[in-house]
């Protein structure tokens, strides 16, 4: 079964990019990783007999033929590829599987050789290409991705084939709990016009150039909501500058050699140790000329065509004529630009809020056990980031100093023992494996355990992703007469949370939410507010918020964990609020709070952009 509907609706998308001028790389996959959920992949596969992901394996080939049939038939349908007038000038099968390949052995290499015929047989009438995949089987390119494929790409692997950059990454992800990192303009620029004229590079795609939202639980492992925030247009579409008018101008400059760069003869002319000229001379004398300087530390006074050039430190100078530098990849010359949240409406008085307090699962409120701890992505089938795990067993007499230990596969583990709050861990992007250690308290005779298990974004990338696992892997208790291991013991379960369950978070049951907030863990906040007058972007700031979910109008905002901060203490604060989900008035702000916050010091704002340094 297959949902196109709503957000999902890739032909009518398709069709605005057409619209708007634009052209598509229509990135099938099936497998895509992006940072997005279980790499674009379906949890359902998991459950299938044998199955192997990226394999030359029949139940997984079974099903990626399917859906890449169906995407290609849904396509040209529509007339939707350039062979047939539309947009589509580049499909791409598979996505950096070059990375994992040596994993699958000798069902690698096949695997790669069936996915290319397979695709090339749908005859959709433009490239097929396969990033990240030195031995691209002909007639499939094999294309470069990264943030110097200026240097890195070695080439074509066959000289009839053009060479392609499919991810220019403009900047890095941003991973919850990690230092963000930005990518200067200068080198983005640089390593483009590198491109071009030293691997004679035909296309280049940058990733991101308008940064996006992973709403509702789209987003991978520890992935925010807000992705590629730093890209040229950011998550609200503004221009991020220096950023997009330094590389407006780097394309307008290459524009202006373009007929030379494609029809010239190219010659490389030594200026230096590290200094060299790339010349393109056409057939009626036309002459364009990119002055190269790959010395990452000093600047450079060249000489070409009997004029001097100085060049800054990696940079590189483009004559459309061979004489006049239109442009240097270093000497950025937009102005620059900051963006402005401003607070519209404050949420502080406590009338407005109301709340739906999450009750502890004990093991007598489950229906589904079994003696053994269940692997969390099996368990949930990804319907919910929550599973209770919990457990009831008899002590002979109460004991103070019993300690709980319990081993976790990830993400975040909340303990209770008896009704009481007995320790919370997480891990990390990189180490999403923790032990809980925590003092506890038994009583006489029946003693419940629930152990709430919460996942961040299902794992998007790695060899054999049909074997990650996530979850509690195994639980014991130490009392005054010794260790008692519950691992294979009869445990309870229940998939989400009671009030996610009930659908609370959705404007037909809580139209009128009254109540009090009392700031505390495992509950659901609700409040009413008004959309900001005027067409600015609005976001909320959950800055007072610890950790979970938040919609606004039944329309998942995302995961948000401001709580959990960087080492240089940032962390994503603002959650974006597109128009299309909001009502002038009685707008529903829901959020599933699972450490508890001041719900009272969150604000409804508005963005906008002020330029802080004009133009050079």
């Amino acid at each position: 079964m297959f949902d196109f509907s709503g957000r999902g609706d890739i032909v009518s998308f398709i069709k605005e990019v057409q619209a708007q001028g634009l052209y598509v790389c229509l990135r099938i996959g099936p497998f895509i990783e992006s940072e997005w959920s279980y790499g674009g992949l379906p949890i359902w596969l998991q459950n299938i007999t044998g199955i192997v992901y990226r394999s030359d394996n029949e139940p997984f080939k079974t099903h990626m033929e399917s859906f890449v049939k169906k995407i290609v038939t849904m396509m040209q349908s529509e007339k939707l590829y350039a062979s047939q007038g539309g947009p589509i000038i580049l499909s791409q099968i598979e996505n950096e599987y070059g990375m994992v390949e040596k994993a699958f052995d000798e069902k690698g290499p096949s695997y790669v050789k069936w996915a290319a015929e397979m695709a090339v047989a749908l005859n959709t009438g433009v490239p097929w290409v396969m990033c990240k995949q030195d031995d691209a089987p002909d007639p499939v390119i094999n294309a470069c991705n990264g943030l110097r494929c200026g240097e890195t790409f070695v080439s074509p692997n066959s000289p009839h084939k053009p060479a392609i950059w499919t991810e220019n990454w403009t900047t890095r992800y941003v991973v919850i709990g990690e230092d963000i990192h930005k990518r200067a303009v200068e080198d983005i620029a640089f390593q483009v016009a590198l491109f071009i004229i030293a691997k004679k590079g035909s296309f280049v795609n940058y990733y991101m150039y308008h940064a996006g939202t992973n709403f509702g639980r789209t987003a991978s492992a520890f992935v925010p909501a807000s992705y590629y925030d730093l890209a040229p247009l950011d998550e609200y579409g503004f221009a991020r500058q220096p950023t997009w008018g330094h590389l407006k101008d780097l394309h307008a400059a290459i524009r202006q050699c373009s007929d030379t760069l494609l029809s010239g003869e190219q010659k490389s002319i030594p200026l230096g140790k590290l200094q060299q000229a790339y010349v393109f001379n056409g057939k009626a004398g036309e002459c364009a000329a990119f002055l190269v300087n790959n010395d990452a530390h000093n600047e450079a006074s060249v000489q070409f065509q009997g004029a001097a050039y100085d060049l800054p430190p990696e940079s590189i100078s483009i004559l459309p004529d061979c004489k006049n530098v239109a442009f240097n990849t270093a000497k950025v010359s937009s102005g620059c630009t900051t963006r402005n949240m401003f607070k519209v409406r404050l949420l502080d008085a406590a009338q407005m809020w109301g709340e739906f307090h999450e009750a502890i699962v004990n093991y007598d409120d489950t229906s589904r056990r079994l003696g053994i701890l269940l692997e969390q992505m099996h368990a949930t089938e990804d319907a919910s980031d929550y599973l209770w795990y919990t457990f009831r067993f008899q002590q002979e007499a109460s004991d103070a100093g019993a300690v709980l230990n319990v081993k976790s596969l990830g993400h975040v583990l909340r303990a209770f023992v008896n009704g009481q709050a007995s320790g919370c861990v997480q891990g990390s992007k990189k180490n999403p494996e923790f032990n809980l250690q925590s003092n506890v308290s038994l009583n006489a005779g029946v003693n419940n355990v629930p152990l709430l298990s919460v996942m961040v974004g299902l794992p998007d990338s790695g060899a054999h992703l049909e074997r990650a696992a996530a979850g509690i892997r195994t639980v014991t208790i130490q009392d005054s007469k010794g260790i008692k291991d519950f691992t294979n013991y009869s445990w309870g379960y229940q998939v989400g949370l009671r009030g996610e369950n009930l659908g609370i978070y959705t404007e037909q049951l809580n139209a009128n939410p009254v109540g009090t907030v009392f700031q505390r863990s495992n509950s659901i906040d609700m409040a009413l507010f008004d959309a900001p007058p005027g067409d600015a972007p609005v976001a909320v700031n959950l800055g007072s918020m610890g950790k979970g979910e938040a919609w606004v109008n039944g329309n998942s905002l995302g995961r948000y964990w401001p709580s959990y901060r960087s080492p240089n203490g940032s962390s994503q604060i603002w959650y974006n609020v597109p128009r299309s989900f909001l009502k002038p008035t009685g707008n529903l702000l829901v959020l599933l709070e699972e450490v508890g916050g001041d719900p009272l010091q969150i604000s409804v704002d508005t963005a906008a952009i002020s330029q802080v340094c004009s133009p050079q």
